[in-house]
């Protein structure tokens, strides 16, 4: 069976807030891009995505704003409309644009509201005609020389265009978009970069590391859980909160700790706990805060669900679980990862696996790392290593971006007319 994979990436304004993501895809052993046109590739990137979005996961992309990237048959199978327009973005490329019937259709979607972007984008005779339709002008940084850039964005922006830089691999590219003044970025370093630490050093003295682990054991002990919480107001206050917030819709509020534990269940609590500690961190209006939350969680999730499918693994997905949850503990903590690891009870292949990429669960770190950052022969090549079916790995992980982004909305989902029990009515 062909390979077929579908990844997300954020794109950041210059503060490092997330004002969408890259919808990036593959198959049939072919990224579909400019770089490999024809007949085949039409047809391979329609049938992967256009499948893949009618079955069961386009609201994963619902509630954001999605930069898609449309081949002429795409447009063509109106592809677009199974998103509502606030949603998306439609990317072309070149071929696009010197393709008639293509751009019939490209009107058709920007006069029902659709935005437009365009990728690659010059100020060529061919593009003049589009300058009134296009939202959002892309440009990648690596093939363009300073000059060309600096004069693109210029006089884009005295049209009033939208500039993204796209392909930002390192520091002193992303430094070059912010003399620019872009609109945003987007790329490898983009997606790992946050502008400041959440927590200090002093935080790894927290019960936080002890709780996260007694709840992901294998048999976790209920007592011991209810105890590591109860020594932590700001974790009973997010542990009540949540017990009590709209999610759950409970006629009978939780007032106790021991009562919230049993409202939640331990899979919930497992899931929750690390939101719920980090919430209530002071940090929320950090722009980077939450999105490294969320990949930590989406991390944590992943492995664990890649676990059910992986062959010959020396650790459990609870210990999986930990492992991509841990994962960022370097970007949430100002200390280096050796450090905070040295203060946390995990399996020496966890640790081995986090540090120095090693055995396999270092692999199935890799995988995780390279789904992230669309590196389709890395993922193909790994994934068959530890044994996953690789046509099973983009469904696994738009489930777990679900998951992420329910149980994320959910978290402030408190009733609006209550507050939470303060810890000390236990």
């Amino acid at each position: 069976m062909s390979n077929k994979y579908i990844v997300r990436q954020p794109i950041k304004d210059l503060e490092g807030k997330i004002i969408g993501y890259e919808i990036l895809y593959y198959g049939e052993n072919q990224a579909f891009s400019s770089e490999t046109p024809g007949p085949a590739s039409e047809f391979a990137s329609a049938d992967t995505i256009y499948s893949f979005l009618t079955q069961n996961t386009s609201k994963s992309l619902k509630g954001s704003l999605n930069f898609m990237t449309f081949t002429s048959m795409l447009l063509m199978k109106k592809t677009p409309r199974l998103f509502d327009k606030d949603d998306l973005v439609i990317q072309i490329d070149d071929n696009i644009i010197i393709h008639p019937l293509s751009m019939h259709f490209l009107n058709q979607y920007a006069k029902e509201g659709y935005k437009i972007a365009v990728n690659e984008f010059q100020f060529a005779p061919r593009y003049l005609a589009l300058l009134d339709t296009i939202d959002y002008i892309k440009l990648n940084v690596k093939t363009m020389a300073e000059a060309a850039l600096f004069n693109t964005v210029e006089v884009a922006h005295s049209m009033n265009k939208k500039c993204i830089i796209t392909n930002v691999e390192t520091e002193a590219q992303y430094q070059r978009a912010v003399r620019l003044g872009v609109y945003a970025v987007e790329g490898p370093y983009v997606a790992e970069k946050l502008q400041t630490r959440v927590h200090s050093s002093a935080y790894l003295q927290s019960n936080f590391f002890r709780l996260m682990v007694a709840v992901t054991k294998d048999e976790p002990n209920v007592d011991e859980i209810e105890q590591l919480i109860s020594m932590d107001a700001s974790l009973s206050y997010g542990l009540l909160k949540m017990a009590n917030s709209a999610y759950f819709a409970l006629r009978h509020r939780a007032t106790t700790i021991q009562q919230a534990i049993m409202t939640l269940g331990l899979g919930q609590l497992k899931q929750w706990i690390y939101l719920l500690s980090a919430s209530n961190s002071g940090e929320q209006d950090n722009p980077g805060t939450e999105e490294f939350l969320k990949m930590s969680f989406m991390r944590a999730n992943f492995c664990s669900e890649l676990m059910k499918h992986a062959v010959d693994m020396p650790i459990s997905r609870s210990e999986a679980y930990l492992m991509g949850m841990f994962s960022t503990l370097n970007y949430l903590i100002d200390a280096p990862l050796e450090e905070i690891l040295a203060e946390v009870p995990v399996a020496e292949e966890v640790r081995e696996a986090l540090l120095h990429k090693t055995g396999r669960c270092g692999k199935l770190y890799e995988l995780v790392l390279a789904y992230e950052a669309a590196n389709w022969d890395a993922i193909t090549t790994l994934a068959g290593e530890l044994g996953i079916p690789n046509q099973l790995l983009t469904n696994i992980y738009f489930i777990c971006m679900e998951n992420v982004n329910a149980l994320w909305e959910q978290l402030n989902s408190t009733y609006p007319d209550q507050e939470a029990p303060a810890p000390n009515e236990q």
